[in-house]
């Protein structure tokens, strides 16, 4: 089948373009590189012509809520146009576990594109999954100040982001479900001691200070609010990354 993955050249993008590939799928890789700009629809429907599944997975890097509601709201509403115009079967989205628990800053956007998805006129399926490992690799270049790391305090249950691809995939292939089961790895972790892991790994003798970040955001996620709380169907990701930690 013809996947197109939008945001295919992101983190989870890219190994998401591999999976599909590596399944024998014909994919296009849509985003800024290839002319296709979800903020604005440029090039969308171009890239979803003749399409049997979309996977997106476009983001923006923010903490604040304004700017990330206003990028996802225009994605979500330019994808789903575009998917309807050009006649796909199906899309599948990316979200994050809780974001209804916490509605605050990279999460509001996120919640706002989910209730996008709900009323679509095309076929979707929503997957929320946990954090990614490569996460703590993110959050130790956003959070070093000199020789100092400032790690946030965070309760999540990370999953590798090639699972995550694997799964969004998965998706693709099968029939719209409106909102799969969540994914999250195995076990609970804390942010901060992932960040030093990572940090240790990579050679990197700086201070690593745990620390609780005061916007509301940092305190849900210090709170657990991204963590599975049985409200909704859990797939299980038993296998790790440990060259991410």
């Amino acid at each position: 089948m013809k996947i197109t993955v939008v945001g295919g050249t992101g983190t989870v993008g890219s190994l998401a373009v591999a999976a599909a590939r590596a399944r024998g799928h014909e994919v296009t890789s849509a985003s800024r590189r290839t002319g296709v700009n979800v903020a604005t629809g440029e090039g969308l429907n171009e890239a979803l012509s003749g399409t049997d599944a979309v996977v997106d997975v476009s983001s923006m890097p923010t903490l604040s809520a304004s700017p990330a509601v206003k990028f996802f709201s225009a994605a979500a509403n330019n994808v789903l146009t575009a998917a309807e115009t050009e006649k796909v079967p199906h899309v599948v989205r990316l979200s994050i576990i809780g974001v209804d628990r916490n509605p605050h800053g990279f999460y509001a956007g996120q919640l706002a594109m989910e209730k996008i998805y709900d009323d679509a006129a095309v076929p979707t399926t929503v997957l929320r999954a946990a954090q990614f490992h490569e996460f703590a690799a993110q959050t130790l270049q956003r959070s070093t100040v000199g020789p100092v790391v400032l790690a946030p305090r965070a309760r999540v249950q990370p999953v590798a982001g090639r699972e995550v691809a694997e799964k969004l995939v998965s998706l693709a292939e099968g029939q719209p479900l409106g909102r799969a089961g969540d994914l999250a790895g195995p076990r609970e972790e804390d942010l901060a001691e992932m960040v030093r892991a990572y940090a240790r790994s990579q050679g990197s003798r700086r201070l690593i200070l745990p620390v609780r970040l005061p916007m509301p955001m940092m305190r849900g996620m210090a709170a657990g609010l991204q963590l599975p709380n049985g409200s909704s169907p859990v797939v299980w990701c038993m296998r790790g990354d440990p060259s991410s930690v």
